[in-house]
């Protein structure tokens, strides 16, 4: 928003000129909390703000006529920043004049000289007072010391402005009264009015009874502001109508004219050429001037000319860029719109060459947007992401609308803040971890990794166990976590028997506030080692006996006699097992399949084989290094069962002499073929 105050000039220190938080609506007691702060091009503070109140007053005395000069309007354009949020107001102080110059005359001084024989009604141009004060305070009327042979008359020129002319009144006599003192006294319409005055004396002279005369009371120029020193403004010509060195015209600046402008400028005093004399260092598009040409009488007479150069502005000036205010760095997380910063772009040439247009980079995720005249607000355009883009460089470009256009560039530097907006990332979906039975205990099984683009604490990411159970058991019972590195360790051996394989679960968290988090699944694979000997399940020897196995008498050959089983609990390799015969009372009679554990015989058996024999059987795997286990077996060679099994400790036995059991046997042996050779006569005998 925008607030006028109008206070007069010379006010004195402390003065109130208003309170700036009520008029603003604004809480005064938030003023120094949202860190206030006026902002001015000028170069002194003229007002002051009280933080706790708001109450506006004056922190030093203005004088209008130094700091406006002639301008008729004076104002003062303060800008009040608040922060948090951001806001910007301005404040505009109309200064008013008050009487406090008094009219003056440049000369201390003033001297005209006279011929003796001109004529009532002749007309001398008196000087002008210059008041510094404005409207009603300046010079408004003149008046002139009694003289029965002068008066004063007010003349306008086409302008409009007025000065005052000395006319004779009455025809002098140099013989009577050579010189003529008066009085001229320039009054301001103040309350109450001030007043300056001069003398003017007045010399009688008999000659040169003509003053030059102007072809134009006033002159007009223009000229660009840039002009080179030695460009012609303009000609004055005035005329004399007398002759000789009475009738010759010199040109030369009034002494009205102020000494600024008479450095500026330069007037050939023959040919009345006013051109450029050095830097036209002016703020006034328009300047005033008065020409005055006197001609060479012995008593030269003068007429004065206005001459009115309008400066022409050209576009000597770049946009100035200022940063008002500034927010760096800020959160990634910031909404579109968010103002970043305040900038106020201004351009000291009028009109056109004045005007600025401002832009920055299309392909920022910023933009400007007009604030109040003069101002722009930095705002964001859309979502910042600090892991992409963590700073920007922003150019801001400037260029005014004159021919050709200046332009002026600034970069602000904005920095993007971090924000916990990134939960851990693991490498992978999941981890597989292989590690053999009977680990010693706290050895190093895996270690997991996971990464947080953020920074700081935002991307500091700890590792835990998940709660959970891994054989009816505490997971924690099992293993151990390095919270700082993700590092995971046994707590336990573990044995591929009991626990071939289990899974559980890892949390990455990082420290942010809220924290954000990941989990994985970890699975653990237990391989074996060679940690079991085959196991005989039969034969079974029980109390360190040999197991019997009973083979018929006669057996044939490749007779299964029996069959060892064994088992390995290991797995693979380490439980792949071959059967091999370590020992054999009788190597050629038999045979043991190395793949099935089948022990057979090799050949029939005689009569003339011992009745026992004993085999040793060693079942070995192949793990490395193996490990094996033996069975002893007895092996009787009997057609029945005995009653009681013989004593397997003697390697075997001499043929048997003839018992009753054999003498059956060979009894029985030979009816069988007496019967077998009868029938076959029988059958011979029927058939012949």
């Amino acid at each position: 928003g925008q607030i006028v105050y109008s206070i007069a000039e010379e006010t004195e220190r402390g003065a109130s000129v208003g309170n700036i938080a009520k008029d603003l609506g604004i809480d005064a007691a938030t003023l120094s909390a949202r860190k206030f702060r006026m902002i001015t091009g000028s170069s002194k503070q003229y007002f002051n703000i009280n933080a706790s109140t708001g109450a506006l007053s004056v922190n030093e005395p203005i004088d209008r006529e130094q700091l406006c000069e002639l301008k008729s309007d004076c104002l003062l354009n303060y800008e009040l920043v608040l922060e948090n949020p951001l806001e910007l107001y301005r404040m505009e102080f109309k200064v008013l004049d008050i009487n406090d110059n008094s009219p003056s005359f440049p000369l201390s001084e003033y001297h005209i000289n006279m011929p003796e024989f001109l004529s009532p009604g002749a007309r001398f141009t008196l000087p002008s007072a210059q008041d510094l004060d404005e409207g009603a305070n300046s010079v408004q009327n003149y008046t002139l010391s009694p003289d029965e042979h002068f008066y004063l008359e007010m003349q306008i020129r086409r302008d409009g402005s007025k000065y005052p002319e000395l006319v004779l009144k009455k025809a002098l006599d140099r013989e009577q009264q050579a010189t003529h003192r008066l009085v001229l006294t320039a009054k301001d319409g103040g309350n109450p009015p001030k007043s300056g005055d001069v003398p003017v004396i007045v010399t009688v002279l008999d000659t040169n009874d003509n003053a030059p005369e102007f072809e134009h009371s006033v002159y007009r120029a223009s000229i660009l502001e840039n002009s080179p020193s030695g460009t012609l403004v303009v000609q004055v010509h005035a005329t004399d109508l007398d002759e000789g060195p009475n009738g010759e015209v010199r040109y030369s600046f009034s002494n009205t004219t102020s000494a600024d402008l008479q450095r500026m400028f330069s007037v050939h005093p023959h040919t009345g050429e006013v051109t450029v004399n050095g830097v036209l260092a002016v703020q006034r598009p328009l300047l005033e001037m008065l020409i005055e040409a006197r001609d060479n009488g012995a008593f030269g007479m003068s007429s004065t000319a206005k001459l009115l150069v309008e400066i022409t502005d050209v576009n000597n000036h770049g946009p100035e860029i200022t940063i008002t205010s500034l927010s760096s760095p800020i959160p990634e997380d910031a909404a579109p719109g968010t103002v970043i910063a305040l900038l106020s772009i201004l351009d000291k040439d009028p009109g056109e060459n004045g005007k600025v247009t401002c832009q920055i980079s299309e392909n920022l995720p910023f933009q400007l947007k007009p604030s109040l005249q003069n101002y722009y607000s930095l705002v964001t355009s859309e979502l910042l992401d600090r892991e992409l883009i963590s700073e920007y460089n922003i150019t801001i470009t400037a260029t005014d609308l004159g021919s050709p256009p200046l332009t002026t560039q600034k970069t602000v530097w904005v920095q993007i803040s971090d924000v916990n907006d990134n939960a851990p990332v693991f490498s992978a979906d999941a981890f597989d971890v292989f590690v053999e039975e009977n680990n010693p205990l706290g050895a190093f099984l895996y270690q997991v990794s996971a990464s947080d683009p953020d920074i700081g604490e935002n991307g500091r990411v700890s590792y835990v166990l998940r709660n959970s159970t891994v054989a009816g058991s505490a997971l924690t019972s099992f293993l151990s976590m390095n919270l700082a590195n993700g590092s995971i360790y046994a707590k336990r051996a573990f044995d591929f028997e009991q626990l071939r394989s289990f899974h559980f679960q890892v949390e990455a968290k990082d420290n942010g506030s809220p924290a954000l988090s990941a989990a994985i699944t970890v699975n653990v694979y237990i391989s074996d080692q060679n940690d079991n000997a085959p196991a005989i399940l039969y034969p079974i020897s029980q109390n360190g006996s040999v197991a019997v196995e009973v083979v018929p008498r006669l057996a044939d050959e490749d007779y299964l006699v029996t069959k060892v089983v064994a088992d390995d609990e290991d797995n693979a390799q380490n439980a792949w097992l071959s059967y091999h015969l370590a020992h054999s009372s009788d190597s050629t009679l038999f045979q043991l399949s190395a793949h099935t554990g089948e022990l057979r015989t090799t050949r029939s058996l005689r009569s003339t084989d011992f009745l026992k024999h004993k085999v040793v059987v060693v079942v070995r795997d192949h793990g490395e290094p193996p490990l094996s286990s033996t069975v002893t077996v007895g092996i009787l060679l009997a057609d029945t069962l005995p009653q009681a099994l013989p004593d397997f400790d003697d390697s075997g036995e001499q043929p048997p002499l003839l018992n009753a059991t054999n003498i059956y046997l060979i009894v029985s042996l030979a009816c069988v073929s007496f019967i077998f050779a009868a029938f076959i006569f029988f059958l011979a005998i029927i058939r012949l």
